[in-house]
């Protein structure tokens, strides 16, 4: 390896250790976290494990960072987000963020009311957040159902039953804010 990479991979524990204290995070409950030992943990901090990919992964999912940012990877230069649109359940969502962990921003396309799959109230843990950029919204919360129009938003416990759906014969186009649970809940499963 060339002495750029060493270097690199001399960083890593370093930024590790760092980001695990500015979280008050022990050893323990990071190996606990991640899947991994607190004795590898505690050599990659150090410096006297060579950091692997399937180590990097989790610790950087757990941090809730880019794995950019454990290896202290040069910037590209270009900081723009490449849209790509990808449809599920017949929602058309365009991941609006990049960065691993924490809130993730969406895009996301409603197909006409009576078009899309039938409705279906889920739960999961986290919060949501959704503003309506175009169209009408039917949003049903718990036992309660409202309607939204382009520039209204909620936001909502998603531990509550909810399902969001076009209440129009146009698509409802919407902005939405939730962390990960929310990410698996929404575009794993079937649509809201």
């Amino acid at each position: 390896m060339g002495g750029t990479e060493e270097d690199v991979l001399a960083g890593v524990g370093p930024r590790l250790r760092a980001l695990r204290r500015a979280r008050g995070t022990t050893l323990a409950d990071l190996a606990t976290e991640t899947g991994l030992t607190a004795s590898t943990l505690s050599r990659l901090e150090n410096g006297k494990l060579r950091p692997t990919l399937e180590q990097l992964l989790p610790l950087a999912r757990a941090h809730g960072v880019p794995l950019d940012d454990l290896v202290a990877a040069p910037p590209t230069g270009d900081p723009r987000i490449h849209l790509r649109p990808v449809r599920r359940f017949g929602l058309t969502v365009v991941p609006l963020t990049r960065r691993a962990g924490g809130v993730q921003a969406y895009k996301v396309v409603y197909p006409p009311a009576g078009r899309a799959a039938t409705m279906r109230l889920q739960t999961h843990d986290g919060y949501e957040w959704f503003y309506v950029l175009n169209g009408d919204v039917r949003f049903v919360l718990g036992e309660r159902e409202f309607l939204l129009g382009a520039g209204e938003a909620a936001e909502f416990d998603t531990r509550v039953p909810h399902w969001i759906g076009s209440a129009g014969s146009r698509p409802a186009e919407l902005l939405t804010l939730f962390g990960a649970q929310g990410e698996r809940a929404h575009l794993s499963s079937a649509a809201h």
